[in-house]
């Protein structure tokens, strides 16, 4: 019996696991239509720290020093040193979409948020979370990016990425 119970988890965990939000396929993480909660392949490359990068080259993963999310441009640090957010979850709408309005984009965001998964370290802070979304004018300029940050209020207080 107790053999029965441990496959019968280990079957659960597995699933579990695998529904994480994890885009399938291509594995190159630009999935539309999905939400991405795991950084594969890892946030941006180094040096860090680089400054001036505009939203769209945000990936998945990335730490941020005095972030803004309306901000046009923003600093990305190493997750080891002191940032005020991280970004955490991502849902790419397909390029062939229409703009579903800010209602929607704002409810797809929150989506997203509700995905990410946060390491025990996330415990360390006080967080809250953070969305972005595309605007009418950014929707057509090619924008389909549904943001979720988790943010700091005191500052560039978080000296780890709170990602598993």
């Amino acid at each position: 019996m107790f053999l029965v119970v441990v496959v019968g988890f280990l079957v659960w965990l597995a699933l579990w696991l695998r529904a994480d939000g994890q885009p399938t396929g291509t594995g190159d993480g630009d999935v539309p239509g999905v939400v991405e909660t795991s950084a594969t392949p890892l946030p941006s490359p180094l040096p860090l720290p680089r400054e001036g990068v505009a939203p769209p080259d945000f990936r998945l993963g990335d730490c941020f020093k005095d972030f803004a999310p309306n901000a046009l441009k923003s600093t990305i640090v190493a997750c080891d040193t002191g940032h005020s957010a991280q970004l955490v979850a991502i849902y790419r709408y397909p390029a062939t979409d229409s703009y579903p309005g800010s209602e929607a984009l704002k409810a797809k965001a929150l989506e997203a948020c509700q995905a990410a998964r946060l390491a025990p370290a996330a415990n360390d802070y006080t967080l809250n979370f953070q969305r972005s979304y595309p605007s009418r004018t950014s929707w057509d300029s090619g924008d389909r990016r549904a943001d979720c940050y988790v943010t700091a209020d005191g500052g560039n207080v978080i000296n780890s990425s709170v990602l598993p």
